[in-house]
């Protein structure tokens, strides 16, 4: 995983970085979703939606760019949306660097074969999204406006399908069982006909209503209906709608820059895909338009039935009903008669596919997150538009109206929206990342070390893109007389430029002690390395000859000593790089360094990981067995030595050593306790401070 964000200025960035986006002036801000819905919802609440406007007000391309082991790197835009996808990547990928110019792309993989493992180098030329920056920037801000509406308008979604409630399909299920229960043969519609015509009921439907339903649960029932159904409707207002109308403003936009062919086409920006995506978004909206006229509808029928069935059943229970409940027009009873004829029907074949007979609440359907159709679709007869439409041959088909879906659901026709959009944005990608071609490889070495986690998680090499001199370096470790030496391989990251001191090993010669002048030679192996900042390489050494608790070191090594203009020609790689290079270790020159400043004993820990941030000016070391982590502040005094006796010195003496803090002493967190084993290991800490001032 690498995340850079682009360097490069020019005058049409500037313009662009500087230009308020239109979209501020002439969109609506996106109503903030409910905190009292599900926890993803609260990724747009009130305390995150400034976070949210923040990641999109950065203008500055950014790119995220993940490669694993399944042959193929991806670059997301402000780590949201996809906008490469380079395949053919044989092995492993071990490490990835796209270079802050947007010039080229480095990879290393691993490719395994009986036993061992095949580490190489590649560079893959970028040129089209160096060449398109300020249009890929462009192109990548819509994206990324895009990726987050769709993410809002599944979230309002989601938080609907959470203010509907199970409690409502009560009336449907309790319906059912009456069919099954009862020995006559009038249907429920006569039944409930029977009993507002005549204000009677038959025993059967008595029963029903005085002991499955109850006063209390029809009260409890409207209630709910009607919370229910005013929160959706106020989610689809609100947020679902003007969501939506922002994706078709963006798309709409995107379309436009589409239509710039000379700038936009390079890029496999589709303005054909793009207008089928504009459609199935107002395909959404009719469908959302559709459910708030069910929504409205639906609340005014179970206001009315339920305000008379309330009455019905007072009086069966022979309570006092109240005048104003009593009073009921002829509209009223038309009303109720229209809804007991248009929902209490009853549907054999609703049975097979529901297990229930009536389908009286009609927004659930719209809600269910299946590919079935709508069990009781909107009735289009009298729809003088919609008739209209059937008979005009040209209208049907005009490209101008959007399509209709009456039989299916709102989340159907939601997932059509976001597969039709991923197609007509996916095209872009894949053109880009056709366009990145393989410029150099570079055979490194053949590993054959066991292949464990812990080795997967924190090894060698390791990538670095220097943005002020536009190079790439690696870091790597050859094998050579049973020692691990440090190699730096460095590139320009425009291809076509060369560098000098393209390849060096480093040998790690003596480390003078500050205070006694006293010189610590010995043999080292280089365990890990990791870049602290564009000039310094933090190291982890072992010492192969030194005792145990004192045989590793922490080294800062400036490359300024490294990369000596005086005698670069002295330092010159011989071989080929067309050769693996650990079978050419004669030709790599090696440059040996002699530290008497910037390195320190690291005791009693056996450490073998580093990470290192010179921004943050600190660096972690890891011990091997993953159950330690000393952090070091780095920016303490320019002159970062260490006073330190020698091996003998120092185990007479009882000096205290630098530790401001520490959880568990080093010998529990070397030597576990027996049966330690079997529990999830413990990360313990200790933060030191490099300060000479604490020198004795």
């Amino acid at each position: 995983m690498h995340w850079m964000e682009v360097t490069v200025e020019s005058s049409v960035l500037t313009s662009f970085y500087n230009a308020e986006d239109e979209s501020n002036l002439l969109l609506p801000k996106l109503p903030t979703l409910p905190k009292n819905y599900s926890n993803t919802s609260k990724i747009f609440s009130e305390e995150n939606s400034d976070e949210i406007i923040k990641l999109l007000g950065d203008v500055r391309l950014n790119i995220l760019v993940l490669g694993g082991s399944s042959g193929f790197i991806e670059l997301y835009a402000y780590g949201m949306f996809k906008i490469a996808r380079v395949t053919g990547i044989a092995g492993t990928c071990l490490a990835l660097c796209l270079s802050s110019d947007l010039k080229s792309l480095s990879v290393v993989t691993e490719v395994s074969s009986s036993g061992a493992s095949e580490v190489s180098y590649f560079q893959l030329e970028t040129n089209l999204l160096y060449s398109f920056l300020p249009e890929v920037t462009r192109m990548a801000r819509k994206f990324t406006h895009i990726s987050a509406l769709l993410q809002y308008i599944n979230l309002s979604l989601t938080c609907m399908c959470e203010a509907w409630e199970e409690i409502l399909m009560q009336m449907d299920s309790r319906l059912t069982k009456f069919v099954q229960e009862k020995n006559t043969t009038t249907s429920v519609q006569d039944e409930f006909m029977h009993l507002l015509l005549w204000g009677k009921a038959s025993a059967e439907l008595q029963t029903l209503l005085m002991n499955q339903l109850t006063v209390k649960g029809l009260k409890k029932l409207g209630q709910s209906i009607e919370s229910s159904y005013s929160s959706i409707q106020k989610l689809v207002i609100s947020h679902l709608q003007s969501g939506s109308e922002s994706l078709l403003y963006h798309l709409s936009e995107l379309k436009g820059m589409a239509s710039w062919k000379q700038k936009y086409e390079p890029l496999g920006l589709d303005a054909a895909g793009i207008e089928d995506a504009i459609t199935a978004v107002g395909s959404f909206i009719l469908k959302a338009n559709e459910l708030l006229q069910v929504i409205d509808s639906s609340m005014k029928n179970f206001k009315a039935f339920f305000r008379w069935l309330y009455v019905a059943m007072l009086r069966m229970t022979e309570d006092h009903v109240l005048p104003e409940l009593n009073k009921m027009t002829q509209k009223d009873i038309t009303f109720v008669a229209e809804f007991l004829t248009e929902h209490f029907n009853e549907a054999p074949d609703l049975y097979n596919r529901k297990g229930k007979y009536f389908n009286v609440e009609r927004v659930g359907q719209y809600l269910k997150d299946e590919d079935d159709d709508l069990v009781s679709p909107p009735n289009k007869e009298g729809n003088q538009w919609y008739d209209f439409l059937q008979k005009s041959s040209h209208l049907k088909e005009s490209p101008l109206l959007f399509p209709y879906y009456p039989r299916k659901s709102l989340h159907f026709v939601k997932r059509r929206m976001e597969k039709i959009i991923d197609q007509c944005l996916q095209k872009p990608a894949d053109v880009i990342g056709k366009s990145m071609n393989q410029a150099i490889c570079i055979p490194l070495y053949r590993d054959t070390r066991s292949e464990d986690s812990t080795r997967r998680l924190f090894k060698f090499p390791f990538l670095w893109n220097n943005k002020t001199s536009n190079l790439h370096y690696l870091l790597f470790t050859i094998l050579e007389d049973s020692l691990y030496k440090m190699c730096i391989l460095r590139r320009h990251t425009d291809i076509s430029q060369s560098v000098s001191n393209g390849l060096i090993a480093i040998k790690f010669g003596s480390f003078t002690y500050a205070t006694t002048e006293k010189v610590r030679r010995s043999i080292y192996s280089c365990l890990d390395a990791q870049f602290y900042d564009d000039e310094t390489v933090t190291v982890v050494l072992k010492d192969t000859v030194g005792r145990e608790g004192r045989d590793r070191l922490l080294v800062q090594l400036p490359l300024s000593l490294v990369y000596n203009s005086e005698d670069s020609a002295d330092y010159q790689f011989t071989g080929t790089y067309s050769t693996r290079l650990d079978e050419q270790c004669s030709a790599i020159p090696t440059r040996t360094m002699h530290f008497e400043k910037h390195w320190r004993l690291l005791e009693s820990m056996k450490a073998q990981y580093v990470a290192g941030n010179g921004f943050r000016k600190v660096s972690c070391v890891l011990s091997s067995n993953l159950r330690h982590v000393r952090v070091f502040e780095m920016d303490i005094d320019d002159e970062w030595e260490l006073d330190e006796s020698s091996d003998e010195e120092e185990a007479a003496s009882d000096k205290p050593v630098k530790i401001k803090e520490e959880v568990l002493s080093e010998s529990e967190a070397e030597n576990p306790p027996s049966g330690a084993a079997a529990l999830a290991p413990e990360i313990v800490i200790k933060v030191e401070k490099l300060d000479p001032e604490l020198d004795s």
